[in-house]
């Protein structure tokens, strides 16, 4: 699909779908669209190098666009150079610049902080040091930089780039270098890849290192929270921002926090007595712990600094609550990269090779960003303005503007906050009885009743929209009626109405508490279930669940016509860890269980540590969609990932081997790892593969085999996973409640009678789009239970060049062969690379 305005526009079912565009076109408007996906043969940049370095604080994912730069420049023909120290180093010279190798970026990918160092240099600030970087670079005709930074770093590398020709006719004039080294690197190219953990840099979705922060600050509020349930306290945790609120905001959604304070929203008016009333009424309703997080330059509305020792003062002089503040600190910098900013890394350091790759003397400096799934070439200069603009207009207390300029993904989130923070328990809320028929009369009457389900297998994620629905039905005025057990539960009267405190805590937890079973509705009966749909008066449905609650909403859209009690709005929300699903580039659950992957294949590795030589082949999950082997493998630095959608044979396997074992013998590595999907091949089984791999790779290396299993579908929720379910889900309600008003006939009955009122709300491109399920049937494969295209495939060649592979073009297929027929098993199948 293509690009979209982000201006929507109504379909007459009042289905909401962006307008499609030239994502080229699009893209002009700031940048221009990366090289990811497309040819680029290797060794066509022979003969030139790269310098990469880091610079200002560091941000976990730096090792891994470090490594990403070193061997995408290994597979141009380039000769890439470690700077270590940042700017100090370049300065310095010496051994400070150094030659990379293969070996020296092994084993870096899972290490948190920057292995090159990084340090602030005063000397570069004074054209004499930056006259001096020149001659160090000169000295081993480094002409292309890749800074890894902040908008500081980046801003100093613009400048060093403006001034170079003027430097290197200094240097001449002094006798440093000669006239015809100064021809020779006449031009100084310039990529930036923003590095920070606060996310405070206009021009990119997220900068390296903010989604490991957002991991660490969440382990932080899930561990404090169990120590203040225990004493009925509250908590203040102030967070790194000093400039920008990002960080509290969004773990202010992902941990359900009670208050977040950020410089961009200062609380408005008496804020002090609303809080104090908010937490009272909270407190009264059973609530044992409050949580407040407040970023690091969190201001009022006057510009005075607000602090967590204020808070926490207020809280214990007004209401008389025990009251604990805790600073998190550099802790949110520590730690192992999360899967996501170490593919982050990897893709904006290849694409930033490519990009100095495509630089010409009239090129402005870029940046590389990331937009939507896509890789993003914006000039760097126009981004850091509008980064310092956002500063300026907090400083004319014109914060509105300042919002707006942080982006549509921080807008997004504030808005979701802003929505959640003002709901209240309904002053008439249903409490729960125990007997089962009490519990229903109490609802039998409403005039509104909106339903939520699960279906399909548990994946994380599930229990944060739950809550997100429920909270946000309950303020609209409607009942909100949770179906246990899937459609099981529907036959067997398993409807419960849900209430506020109910759902309090649940953004947190993995798996399913409504229940969840990967059953379809026609295993059950479509008309069974329309009698219940009849029975317990629904006027709208949201499920939340895989491929199963797609098809089976599918279903029910096609049975409309014979039943009419299912022409209710029906709103399927992706949840999945196989993220299989037209419709949506991101299921539910997918982030998490990459982590849950990730983490296993560091521990896998690291019980190698003593034991020389040793592969390990591991088994995930995914059915016949290699989302979760691709991502994992990229995540990890595993060394191949075989998956259905990328056809190969014995023969890719023995070369497979044949470069583990190079790899291991010549190259100074000592372990490696291969991951498969549980469908790549009915005949290439993962005991077969290591088995093939134990026999062709003795005695250079020994193998191991595990299967992962699900274990990848346990664990808590990541910060992505409860802050999407909590927005999708409001989105949902939104979007349900609309169609309930748009179709509610004279006699009161909700009645679309349209197809393109069942749809599947999903995240294309950066945007939530509901498109209906009639039309993704068209682009599903039901067989294989995939769609039909799939955008991560793109990301499958860098994979193998991150790994080094013999590679023959960076690009991907025109068409991928998901559906192989018998007669063709005979036919050798064309590699992806």
């Amino acid at each position: 699909m293509d690009a979209m305005d982000t201006s929507p526009s109504p379909n007459k079912s009042g289905v909401v779908r962006p307008r499609r565009t030239s994502f080229t076109r699009k893209m002009s408007v700031l940048g221009e669209p990366g090289k990811e996906g497309q040819q680029v043969p290797p060794g066509i940049w022979a003969g030139n190098s790269i310098g990469v370095f880091t610079s200002g604080g560091d941000s976990q994912g730096m090792n891994a666009a470090v490594r990403a730069v070193v061997r995408m420049g290994f597979y141009l023909g380039c000769k890439v150079y470690f700077i270590k120290e940042g700017y100090q180093g370049m300065v310095d010279g010496g051994d400070n610049i150094v030659e990379a190798t293969w070996s020296s970026v092994s084993g870096i990918l899972q290490m948190g902080g920057t292995v090159i160092g990084s340090a602030r240099c005063k000397e570069f600030r004074d054209r004499s040091g930056r006259r001096i970087a020149a001659f160090n670079l000169v000295e081993r005709s480094i002409t292309n930089l890749v800074v890894i930074g902040g908008d500081g770093s980046l801003t100093g590398a613009n400048c060093f780039r403006q001034e170079w020709p003027e430097l290197l006719s200094e240097l001449v004039e002094s006798g440093k270098i000669t006239a015809q080294q100064k021809e020779e690197n006449k031009h100084l190219n310039i990529v930036g890849l923003v590095g920070s953990i606060d996310n405070d840099f206009c021009g990119t979705d997220m900068t390296i290192g903010t989604d490991s922060a957002l991991h660490r600050i969440i382990e932080a509020v899930d561990a404090i929270a169990t120590t203040a349930l225990s004493h009925q306290r509250a908590f203040v945790l102030e967070v790194m921002g000093r400039h920008c609120g990002y960080l509290a905001l969004v773990g202010a959604l992902a941990t359900e926090a009670d208050w977040v304070f950020i410089p961009e929203w200062p609380p408005e008016g008496d804020w002090r007595d609303t809080l104090c009333k908010k937490l009272t009424a909270e407190r009264s309703l059973g609530q044992r712990l409050n949580i407040i997080l407040v970023a690091e330059g969190a201001i009022d509305e006057q510009g005075k600094a607000i602090t967590a020792d204020d808070v926490r003062k207020i809280l214990c002089d007004e209401l008389k609550i025990d009251t604990r503040v805790t600073v998190l600190g550099h802790v949110q910098r520590g730690g192992s990269p999360s899967a996501y900013d170490r593919i982050l890394g990897s893709r904006m350091g290849a694409e930033a090779v490519l990009a100095l790759m495509d630089a010409t003397p009239g090129t402005p400096a870029c940046v590389i960003s990331i937009e939507g799934n896509s890789t993003v070439r914006v000039p760097l200069m126009e981004c850091v303005e509008r980064t310092k603009e956002v500063q300026a207009n907090m400083d004319k207390k014109n914060f509105d503007e300042a919002v707006r300029l942080r982006g549509k993904s921080f807008q997004n989130n504030l808005n979701t906050y802003r929505l959640l923070s003002k709901l209240r328990p309904p002053s008439s809320h249903i409490k729960l009885d125990s007997h089962a028929v009490q519990r229903r009369q109490s609802w039998k009457q409403a005039h509104r009743n909106l339903a939520i389900m699960n279906i399909g297998a548990p994946a994380c994620g599930m229990n944060a929209a739950v809550r997100s629905f429920v909270r946000i039905s309950l303020t609209k005025g409607f009942r909100v009626l949770g179906i246990h057990d899937s459609f099981d539960g529907l036959i067997r009267n398993e409807v419960y109405p849900m209430t506020w405190t109910e759902v309090q805590g649940w953004a947190g937890k993995g798996g399913s508490f409504l229940g969840t079973k990967k059953q379809w509705a026609h295993d059950v009966g479509v008309g069974k279930i329309a009698l219940k749909f009849a029975e317990f008066k629904l006027d709208g449905l949201m499920i939340v669940g895989g491929f199963e609650a797609f098809h089976s909403a599918y279903q029910l859209a096609e049975a409309r016509e014979s039943f009419p009690s299912l022409c209710i709005p029906i709103v399927v929300i992706p949840c999945t860890i196989s993220n299989n699903i037209p419709g949506s580039d991101f299921s539910l659950g997918a982030d998490t269980a990459l982590n849950e992957i990730t983490d296993i294949c560091d521990r896998i590795k690291q019980s190698a540590t003593g034991t020389k030589r040793r592969v390990f082949v591991a088994e995930t999950m995914g059915g016949y969609c290699g989302y979760l082997a691709t991502l994992a493998g990229l995540a990890s630095g595993a060394d191949a990932a075989y998956i259905y959608e990328e056809r190969f044979n014995v023969m890719d396997l023995k070369q497979d081997v044949e470069h583990l074992k190079d790899k291991i013998q010549n190259a100074g590595v000592q372990r490696g790892l291969v991951l498969r999907n549980e469908m790549a091949n009915e005949n290439y089984t993962t005991d077969f593969i290591n088995r093939l791999f134990s026999e062709e790779g003795s005695p250079v290396f020994t193998t191991r085999m595990n299967v992962l299993g699900h274990m990848q579908q346990g664990g808590y929720p990541s910060p992505f996973d409860r802050n999407y379910g909590t927005k999708m889900a409001a989105k949902g309600v939104e979007w349900l409640s609309e169609m309930v008003e748009k179709y509610t006939d004279e006699k009161g009955n909700v009645r679309t009678g349209n197809a393109d009122t069942v749809v599947l709300l999903g995240m294309l491109r950066r945007h939530l789009t509901f498109t209906p399920v009639t039309e993704l049937a068209e682009e599903t494969d039901f067989d294989k239970r995939i769609p039909k295209e799939q955008w991560w495939l793109k990301l499958r060649p860098l994979l193998r060049i991150l790994a080094k592979h013999s590679v023959v073009s960076y690009e991907v297929e025109a068409e991928i062969k998901a559906n192989i027929d018998d007669d063709d098993d005979d036919e050798e199948g064309e590699h992806i690379l």
